[in-house]
């Protein structure tokens, strides 16, 4: 095999206040819950530099299996910044994006259910997707895209 080739992306992380929400939320949009742990010890911090630090994380994977999305919630030490009011031209990272296959039902239901908001449109690009973002639990940014003509 070659040494210097990239095998996969195994998931994103992200750090929220409250695991229950933030799973209820990513279930609605379309995720399973792939498995919950308490991660602590010397090795965790020796990862991630946070010495001392107790984290409650879930897994959630989407449905074709090929995407994950680990939510954390830091138990201890207490989270030092919070970035979920950055503008979408924040530098950094921002948004995860799904594509979906009815935009405007799942919006309606995301903001029905979860107290959700359209951050700006539902848009269509040309003949190929409609797009959105939304700010979901927490005021995550969250992309969504539908794909148009495959249905």
């Amino acid at each position: 095999m070659e040494k210097n080739k990239l095998l996969r992306m195994d998931n994103v992380s992200i750090v929220v206040e409250s695991l229950d929400d933030a799973i209820t939320f990513f279930l609605e949009i379309g995720l399973k819950l792939e498995g919950r742990a308490v991660i602590e010890g010397e090795w965790s911090g020796r990862v991630t530099g946070v010495h001392g630090q107790r984290v409650e994380i879930a897994m959630m994977v989407t449905p074709d299996g090929h995407s994950r999305i680990e939510l954390s919630k830091f138990l201890t030490p207490p989270v030092v910044s919070d970035h979920r009011n950055a503008p979408v031209n924040a530098l950094g990272y921002l948004r995860v994006m799904f594509t979906v296959a009815d935009i405007d039902e799942l919006v309606a239901r995301l903001i029905e259910k979860h107290g959700a908001q359209l951050v700006g449109e539902v848009v269509q690009y040309e003949n190929s997707y409609k797009l959105c973002y939304i700010r979901g639990t927490e005021g995550l940014l969250i992309g969504l895209a539908e794909e148009l003509g495959k249905k």
